[in-house]
């Protein structure tokens, strides 16, 4: 078994003095704030150089070479740099060189006041180089807020003055995005003449990714609504843009072949754009091909596709970002995700959204990718650099290890073997005598335990030599059948020897492997009560691991829409979804069922539902659903126990509440549970809670939903609504909703009835003409008594086509046959004719 780990990198090439690194770093991150520590760091494609952007006291920029001592980049010789050098620093580009042959690479440092100088790395001259200086503004007044390379393409945004601005625009779009053609050859650096792309637009970051370029918001400056609800992607060759949001990717397609105004841009979606709620970019990095990995406030991590389809795939704990703050990093290896957030690094698997390793940091880390090795997340951080790589979690026996180790390995799991036998065979024994291993040994009245522990002695021999022959054909098919048994019965204890010789850093991933192996065995039959207390203390005592395990044993997966799926037998379903009686273990807590804390061992589906409510919440109502279907599956087989309620077991639903705290500041959740179970006392109880929130946007939402599946749910939801419109108003944004549900059998006089029943005390001092009137009127009424009144007058079709008189005629008597029957036909009416006078009784009538 393997698993993923940060290991931290001490080679660095003939720059043998491996604290230089961790000074530097030190030094540089002495020289950033805090809050922007990981967007002031770069690092070069080939990961040999590291670029610190310094902005206190003095702005500069300290670059690290593995090879070379750390020093300031800086030149003698150019003269524009006394101007330039305490200007602030935007940022650093690397950029591409159509004839690379000497290896050295060129650094584009760009200024905020436009200026950008280029500078060479010369590996025989050992240091940087400064080779040109240019201007990327036309106007000496504008400043560079942002800027990336896109292909050929160097494209910034800049912030013009006022009144360069085309027209009178509001402050917040004095921005506009440039770009010019670059490139890089012998002779230096030749660039084209800039060209506006788009102009009175908000603050914007450029990102680029394949041949796109993302023009995402920027949340250190307020934007207007609805310009922070969207960002662009925009094709520098084609000089296409498309409008896209967080919420649903693509909004707008245009093509342009001149600059375009961004306001004229998104007219066109702006009706679109008040009806949705994107949340916020909190993160973001391209994923190339076109492609931008999002980390978005809702906690889920998205890819926008170049063909603007959004993708999720992998949703945060919840509460995670406003817990560890947005400092974050995310990047794509491979087909693994590496994200961190604050002191957390997370690795998720692309294809199917399984969270593979969650790994504690000491600090905040920046990931990055190396280009020379693409396929391993590596993250630098202020306690030096460091790469993720596979582990083998399994201690598998050495060639330096002894005969005696084996031996004493062998030993310690044959005599595991007798124990369990043991405790099995006492639990069931009708003797008050004390069973011993010895007596198991040497009684011989067990075969079984002396049999596998022969079993498993001839396994852990043919391990150690494979070249070992079978005694005969039975004895191989037994060790096929249980191979997969021995196997992870051996590996098991593999993995709690190396707990012993584990280092600290090794402990948390082998304690998590076992914590996986343990609920997996426990699970793997029916659990009694001892294996209970003990899977209860497992969740007790390594909450986490055992959320992890149990995402693994049940195979869980949560779709892009929220819904949860497992893949999980339904033998194993079996024993999660076992009965519960309710007077054993629950009592009753705020109209809910509670569990006794009092020496009481939680059955197997609230332990999962305690776990999934302290790490993912929101998971909750859709864990509810998805056991109700495989509970609902089952129904004809002989364990579908957890459907109905009964007095000796639980409903499912009833039982996923009680993980709820009794405080009652979770009732969002509790509406959900209340709802998924689909029963009609649950979903009155949920609108009951509803309404007592004044949710009544959501009351009539729950009302349309369920209205439909039970006519008599419809008219107890219907007249309990028509109650709450008789004693307040605050339904009657709703009542044109409220009064399609109304039932078919509601007349008239039933409904003047509940509304008089129902309306409120008035008071004695309010006169006929009330300035707030809380009290329903006959206007609002009208509506409703209108639409029964006319389904009362009008007759009834339900016996229409009985009771009317049929607009047909009947259809002909059939012709009478002809005279000169066949002698065959007439000898057959005879014969038919005297049957009957056989069998009829009494006297017969002749004509």
């Amino acid at each position: 078994m393997t698993r993923l780990a940060l290991e931290q990198v001490t080679d660095f090439g003939d720059f043998t003095r491996g604290n230089d690194l961790k000074e530097f770093l030190k030094q540089a991150y002495s020289n950033i704030s805090s809050e922007n520590c990981l967007s002031d760091v770069r690092v070069s494609p080939n990961g040999r150089h590291i670029h610190v952007i310094v902005r206190q006291p003095n702005s500069g920029l300290v670059t690290y070479d593995k090879y070379l001592r750390p020093h300031l980049m800086q030149s003698q010789r150019h003269a524009d740099l006394a101007l330039t050098r305490n200007m602030p620093i935007v940022d650093v580009i690397y950029i591409a060189q159509s004839k690379a042959d000497d290896g050295a690479s060129v650094l584009g440092v760009i200024f905020e006041n436009g200026k950008v100088e280029f500078w060479k790395f010369l590996e025989c001259k050992s240091g940087w180089h400064l080779l040109h200086t240019v201007d990327l503004c036309n106007s000496p007044r504008a400043k560079v807020v942002s800027v990336c390379m896109c292909q050929n393409f160097i494209i910034w945004c800049e912030e013009r003055p006022q009144s360069e601005s085309s027209g009178n625009v509001c402050s917040n779009f004095r921005y506009c995005i440039c770009k010019k053609t670059i490139e890089v050859n012998e002779g230096g650096v030749n660039l084209g003449s800039v060209k506006m792309a788009l102009h009175n637009n908000p603050r914007y970051m450029v990102i680029s990714s394949g041949d796109l370029a993302y023009l995402l918001p920027d949340m250190r400056e307020t934007s207007p609504v609805y310009a922070s609800k969207v960002f662009l992607a925009w094709s520098p060759e084609h000089d296409t843009f498309n409008v896209h949001s967080a919420c649903i990717g693509t909004l707008l397609m245009k093509s342009s072949n001149k600059e375009s105004d961004f306001k004229r841009l998104v007219t066109d979606c702006i009706g679109f754009l008040s009806s949705i709620n994107p949340p916020d970019i909190c993160g973001f990095s391209p994923a190339g091909f076109g492609d931008l990995l999002l980390l978005l406030s809702s906690g889920w991590v998205c890819i926008l596709k170049r063909d603007g389809s959004l993708q999720k795939i992998y949703k945060l704990p919840d509460n995670c970002l406003s817990a560890c703050g947005t400092l974050n990093s995310l990047n794509i290896y491979n087909e693994t995700l590496a994200l961190t957030v604050g002191r957390t690094l997370f690795l998720i698997d692309t294809k199917c959204g399984l969270e593979l390793e969650r790994i504690s940091l000491k600090r905040e880390g920046l990931l990055f990718i190396n280009s020379l090795e693409s396929h391993s997340p590596q993250m630098l951080s202020e306690t030096g650099l460091f790469v993720v790589k596979q582990t083998e979690l399994d201690a598998k026996p050495r060639s330096s290890s002894t005969h005696s180790e084996a031996i004493d390995s062998s030993a310690r799991l044959v005599e595991a073997v007798f124990e369990e036998a043991c405790k099995y065979y006492q639990q069931r024994s009708l003797s008050s005598t004390q069973l011993t291993v010895e007596k198991l040994k040497k009684g011989g009245m067990f075969q079984a335990p002396i049999s596998l522990a022969a079993i498993l002695r001839d396994y852990l021999s043919n391990q150690r030599s494979k070249s070992a022959e079978k005694n005969s054909s039975g004895q191989e098919r037994l060790m096929h059948s249980l191979e997969s048994e021995l196997r992870s019965l051996v590996l098991l204890e593999d993995v709690k020897t190396s707990m012993v010789k584990a280092s600290k850093k090794d402990l948390e991933s082998y304690c998590g492997s076992l914590v996986q192996q343990e609920i997996c065995r426990l699970l793997s039959s029916e659990i009694e009560k001892e294996n209970l207390q003990y899977l209860n203390s497992i969740f007790h005592l390594f909450p986490t691991e055992s959320w992890h395990a149990m995402q693994a044993v049940l195979h869980l997966r949560c779709s892009g829409e929220g819904l949860l799926s497992s893949k999980a037998p339904a033998e194993l379903w079996k024993i999660i979804l076992s009965p519960v009686q309710p007077t054993a273990n629950f009592a009753h807590c705020n109209g809910q069922q509670k569990h006794t804390t009092v020496n009481v061992a939680l059955p197997v589906f609230e332990l999962l539902c305690h776990s999934i409510f302290k790490f993912q919440s929101s998971w909750l109502p859709r864990f509810l659903e998805l056991a109700q279907q495989q509970a609902g599956a089952s129904s004809t087989s002989s364990w579908s126990y957890s459907v109905k309620e009964s007095s000796e077991s639980l409903p499912l639903y009833k039982r996923a509440l009680t993980v709820l705290p009794c405080q009652g500041a979770n009732q969002h959740l509790q509406v959900e549970l209340l709802l998924c179970s689909q029963r009609p006392k649950a979903i009155m109880q949920a609108l009951q809670i509803l309404m007592k929130q004044g949710q009544w946007e959501r009351v009539t939402q729950v009302a349309e939903r369920f209205c439909r599946q039970s006519p008599l749910l419809n008219k107890e939801i219907f007249s309990t609504l028509l109650c709450k419109v008789a004693q307040h108003r605050d339904l009657d944004p709703y009542l044109d909703l409220l009064w399609t549900l109304c039932p078919e059998d509601m007349t008239v006089t039933s409904i003047l009835n509940t509304v008089l029943k129902n309306l409120p005390p008035s008071t004695q001092n309010s006169g006929p003409f009330e300035a707030l009137g809380s009290q329903v009127t006959i206007g609002l009424l009208k509506p409703l008594l209108r639409k029964v009144l006319q389904r009362e007058t009008k007759p009834s079709q339900r016996y229409a086509d009985i009771l009317q008189s049929p607009t047909t005629l009947p259809p002909p008597t059939p012709p009478r046959q002809a005279k000169g029957l066949s002698r065959a036909g007439a000898e057959m009416d005879s014969e038919l004719q005297a049957s009957k006078q056989r069998t009829l009784p009494g006297p017969q009538v002749t004509s």
